[in-house]
């Protein structure tokens, strides 16, 4: 499964999810694309991989 994502720099790629928590952990990336549409970095809830794993259902959206 690949996710979208847009970095800071408005490139945009392709990325698997333990890539994805990854950029986010190191704030490289502003935004990625879920099922319900695109997650905004500092507007909309996002997990932290270092809070552990995450049990729940997967809402990033893979292409």
């Amino acid at each position: 499964m690949l996710i979208r994502v847009m970095y800071s720099d408005g490139r945009f790629d392709m990325v698997k999810p333990d890539m994805l928590d990854n950029l986010l952990d190191r704030q490289v990336v502003t935004s990625f694309k879920r099922n319900s549409g695109w997650a905004v970095v500092g507007r909309d809830a996002i997990r932290s991989s270092s809070r552990g794993n995450y049990r729940g259902m997967e809402r990033r959206q893979s292409q």
